[in-house]
C-alpha cells in the first residue's frame, strides 16, 4: 500500500469518525434539541457508512471486493444528500410532509438496489473494472443510465439546499448567520467536490468526496458549541415566532427590518419581503404617517396607538424592548398586541362608571372627579369657577300625571336641549334626579348667568312632544362663583349654587338666581 493511498484512507476514516462522533453526540443530547435532530443524525450516519466503506474500498485487492464496498457505500452515499435537504428544509422552517420525504428517498432505494443487482442488467454501471494502469484497489466505471439518474438526484439536492440557505440570508437574523454559513459550505464542499470528480479534475480511480467531509463535520461542530445549532436556530421562529398572536418586528442595531411574524402580516398587510432591510422609519411612513407619536428610541417602553389600517380602525398596543448580546446592543423587538376588543370593555365600563344611563351625559360621579380637577387649577391659575345647578320645575307633577316613562322622556329632553347649548369646553352632567350641573372653567358669575338664561329659554321654547302630548317645560338655576380662597371646596361651592337655586324656586320658578357673599339676587 502507497503512502499516498495511505493518505487517501486516513482522511475518508477522519471524516467517517467525525460524522459518526456527531451522530452519537446528537444522539445523547437529543433531549436537549428540537425534533430537527432526528434528520441530522440521520444524514450524519449515512456519511459515516459513506466514508467507511470508501476507506475499506482502497484496501480491496480485487474486483470483487472492490464491487462489495461499492454497495456497502451506497447504503449510505445516495441518502445523504435528500437527508441533508431533508435537515436543511426543517432548520429553516419550509414544511416537510411524508410524500416529499418518500420522493426524496425513493431514488437512493433504487440506487441501492441497482447497484447490488447491477451485474444483472449493467443499467448502473455499464462496466466497472480494476484500473488497468493503477491496479486495484483503483477502478474504472463506464456510467449507466441509472448513474445519470442517481448523479442528477445527488447534485440536485445539495444545489437545492444550498440555494435555500442564500435565499434565507438576508431574512435571517445576524446571531442566526453564522450557523447559515456553516451550513452553505457544509453542502457547497460536497457539491464542489462531486463537480470536480464527474468532469474528471479530481486524482483518477476513485470517488474523492469522502475525503473533503471532515471539512464540513469541523464546521458543524463549530455551529453546534459556538453559535447553539439545534438549540437557538431559526427553526424555532417556525414553531414559536409565527404561531404567537401577537405581532413581532425584528430590526437590526441600524432600525432595519430583518424580520417579522405572520401575525405583523395580518395586522399590516403591507408587510412584506421586499421590505427586509430598509429603514423601519421609512416603512412605517407608509403604514402611518402619524409618526411623531411613536419612537424607536423609546426602548424597554409602552406606547398605544390607534391605527386606520384599510378603515379598520384597530388599536394597538406597542412595546419596544432591545436585543442586547451582554451590553452590546444587536437590535430592537417591537411588539404589537391588539386592544380594540379591551378598549371597548374599557369604554364600556367607563360610561357605565361615568355616565348617566338614561340621558347618556356625565353622572355625579364623573362630575366631582372631573370638576374637582377644575377647581384645583382654578386656584392654581387664579381664575373663576362658575356652577350652574338648575332643576325641571314641577317633575314630580309630570311623573304622577304621565307615569315614569313619559318621565323619563322629558330628562332626556332636557339633557339634549342643554347638550346642543353647552360650550364644548363646559362640564355638564346629571346631579340627582331632575337637577343637573354645568360647570365653567375661567369666566365669571355674569357669564354663568347669561348661560344659565339661555339654556332656561331654550328649554321653556322647545315643549316635549311624545305620541299625542305636548308638555311644556320650565327649569330653575342657581349660580355661585369660586371665592377663591385655597381652603374651598367644591361642595361649598356647590352648596352655595344650591341655595341660589332654592331662592329662585321659591320666587316663582323659570328664573336664574346667583349667590352673592350669602344673600342670592334675581337676575
Amino acid at each position: 500500500m502507497t503512502s499516498q493511498l495511505t493518505t487517501y484512507i486516513t482522511l475518508f476514516c477522519t471524516s467517517g469518525i467525525l460524522n459518526l462522533y456527531l451522530c452519537i453526540y446528537v444522539y445523547l443530547k437529543r433531549h436537549q434539541y428540537t425534533n430537527i435532530k432526528n434528520s441530522f443524525s440521520l444524514y450524519c450516519l449515512s456519511i459515516t457508512i459513506y466514508c467507511f466503506a470508501a476507506a475499506f474500498g482502497l484496501t480491496a485487492s480485487n474486483l470483487q471486493e472492490i464491487k462489495l464496498w461499492t454497495i456497502v457505500q451506497y447504503i449510505g452515499m445516495p441518502f445523504s444528500s435528500p437527508l441533508g435537504l431533508l435537515f436543511i428544509m426543517q432548520y429553516l422552517g419550509v414544511k416537510v410532509t411524508k410524500k416529499r420525504v418518500i420522493l426524496l428517498l425513493s431514488i437512493p432505494f433504487i440506487s441501492l438496489i441497482m447497484v447490488a443487482t447491477n451485474d444483472f442488467h449493467h443499467l448502473h454501471y455499464k462496466e466497472l473494472v480494476v484500473d488497468p494502469a493503477l491496479g486495484a484497489p483503483y477502478s474504472v466505471i463506464e456510467i449507466g443510465i441509472w448513474y445519470l439518474v442517481h448523479g442528477m438526484h445527488t447534485f440536485g439536492c445539495m444545489l437545492a439546499a444550498f440555494l435555500l440557505l442564500i435565499l434565507r440570508w438576508k431574512e435571517t437574523a445576524k446571531m442566526y448567520r453564522p450557523q447559515i454559513i456553516a451550513l452553505m459550505f457544509g453542502q457547497l464542499v460536497p457539491m464542489v467536490t462531486a463537480f470536480l470528480y464527474l468532469i474528471g479534475a479530481t486524482p483518477p480511480g476513485f470517488d474523492p468526496v469522502p475525503m473533503v467531509l471532515w471539512l464540513t463535520s469541523i464546521l458543524y461542530l463549530w455551529a453546534i458549541s459556538s453559535s447553539r445549532l439545534f438549540t437557538v436556530m431559526p427553526i424555532a421562529k417556525n414553531a414559536i415566532f409565527h404561531s404567537i398572536s401577537d405581532g413581532v418586528i425584528v430590526l437590526d442595531e441600524e432600525n432595519h427590518l430583518i424580520e417579522y411574524n405572520e401575525a405583523s402580516k395580518r395586522m399590516f398587510p403591507r408587510l412584506n419581503k421586499t421590505l427586509l432591510g430598509k429603514d423601519f422609519y421609512t416603512i412605517w411612513q407608509d403604514i402611518d404617517e402619524d409618526l411623531e407619536e411613536f419612537s424607536l428610541d423609546k426602548v424597554d417602553t409602552s406606547q398605544e396607538m390607534k391605527f386606520e389600517i384599510e378603515a379598520s380602525g384597530k388599536i394597538y398596543q406597542i412595546r419596544t424592548s432591545p436585543l442586547q448580546h451582554g451590553d452590546e446592543k444587536k437590535g430592537l423587538l417591537i411588539i404589537l398586541t391588539e386592544i380594540t376588543e379591551l378598549k371597548r370593555l374599557q369604554s364600556q365600563l367607563e360610561q357605565q362608571a361615568y355616565f348617566d344611563e338614561l340621558t347618556q351625559v356625565y353622572n355625579r360621579r364623573a362630575f366631582f372627579q372631573h370638576c374637582g380637577q377644575k377647581l384645583i387649577d382654578a386656584k392654581e391659575n387664579q381664575t373663576p369657577l362658575t356652577i350652574i345647578l338648575f332643576d325641571i320645575d314641577y317633575f314630580k307633577k309630570v311623573n304622577d300625571t304621565y307615569g315614569h316613562l313619559i318621565g323619563d322622556h322629558l330628562l332626556k329632553h332636557v339633557a339634549k336641549v342643554c347638550h346642543k347649548q353647552i360650550h364644548k369646553n363646559a362640564l355638564f352632567a346629571r346631579y340627582g334626579g331632575e337637577e343637573f350641573v354645568i360647570a365653567i372653567e375661567g369666566d365669571a358669575a355674569t357669564k354663568g348667568v347669561a348661560v344659565a338664561n339661555e339654556i332656561r329659554m331654550k328649554i321653556a321654547s322647545e315643549p316635549l312632544a311624545v305620541d299625542d302630548l305636548v308638555i311644556s317645560i320650565t327649569a330653575s338655576f342657581g349660580v355661585a362663583q369660586s371665592s377663591g380662597d385655597l381652603d374651598e371646596t367644591l361642595t361649598q361651592v356647590l352648596s352655595n349654587a344650591d341655595l341660589a337655586l332654592y331662592e329662585a324656586k321659591e320666587e316663582g320658578r323659570n328664573r336664574v338666581h346667583v349667590y352673592s357673599e350669602g344673600k342670592q339676587f334675581t337676575s
